[in-house]
């Protein structure tokens, strides 16, 4: 039990800190992390990838706390934009996590890889929208907001992979689109974390200290760690060669997605 959680710290750890520093990356991190940890532990498996992907949202709810409170800080969070965003995120994320309760495992882990693989090579390319247009109005971005918080819950994120170039686009300096994705992290976390929670209560056979969706244990242990490292990760991403560290983290989610991919085979 102990390993266990040192293994839940450590994945904590390193979720906040990549929160922090990149804007992205602290969900595609928990969540195969957590799906390979619950199986060792002989979780049920028809709900491991749901559960990682509950508790994943859960405990981004602290990362993006803390990461905020950095980026804001630093003057980095467009709160009229987070107005503006937020309901479109709220309702496409508990849309997305009841969507997800309905799935199976095999499909939402396909889900993931090929959402890995995208993230991936959007890092290694360099993939920068050209800042073309203007922030929309209310409607239009709640109609980004939605389909961002849509993919996020499916994919157990905050939804940095997708705010984060969606507001370049709109010719937000990057500097502010990191740090206003980190506020939008938030609702997307909690009102997914929600979804999950709520819909997981009518499943039979979840493990002991589970709360719907959510794996309780893996909650605390990865919040606890991930909400210490999520402020120095902000800290750092003014300072570090993020462009550089990106295309790391890039090749680190390919070897994830092929090897989530491999688990695949026979399905």
């Amino acid at each position: 039990m102990i390993t266990t959680w040192l293994v839940y710290l450590g994945v904590g750890s390193v979720a906040g800190l990549l929160a922090g520093l990149l804007g992205v990356g602290g969900g595609l991190i928990i969540v195969p992390m957590l799906s390979a940890l619950f199986t060792w532990q002989q979780l049920p498996s028809p709900y491991i990838l749901h559960l990682a992907l509950g508790t994943s949202l859960a405990t981004i709810v602290f990362t993006s706390l803390a990461s905020v409170r950095a980026h804001h800080a630093h003057r980095a969070v467009n709160w009229s934009l987070f107005g503006r965003i937020t309901p479109g995120i709220v309702s496409g994320t508990l849309f997305g996590s009841w969507l997800a309760a309905q799935l199976s495992t095999p499909f939402l882990k396909l889900f993931f890889v090929v959402f890995t693989f995208y993230v991936a090579a959007q890092m290694i390319l360099d993939i920068k929208p050209k800042p073309t247009r203007q922030l929309p109005g209310f409607m239009g971005c709640s109609l980004a907001g939605g389909a961002i918080g849509f993919i996020s819950s499916l994919v157990g994120i905050g939804g940095g992979s997708m705010s984060v170039p969606f507001l370049s686009w709109c010719n937000v300096k990057m500097h502010n689109a990191i740090g206003t994705s980190a506020a939008i992290g938030f609702p997307i976390a909690l009102s997914g974390s929600m979804g999950y929670l709520l819909n997981g209560l009518s499943a039979r056979g979840l493990p002991a200290h589970s709360a719907g969706f959510i794996y309780l244990p893996a909650l605390i242990g990865i919040a606890a760690a991930s909400f210490c490292t999520a402020p120095l990760g902000a800290r750092l991403a003014h300072r570090l060669p993020v462009s550089r560290l990106k295309k790391i983290f890039a090749l680190v989610l390919l070897v994830i997605g092929m090897k989530m991919l491999s688990e695949l085979k026979g399905w």
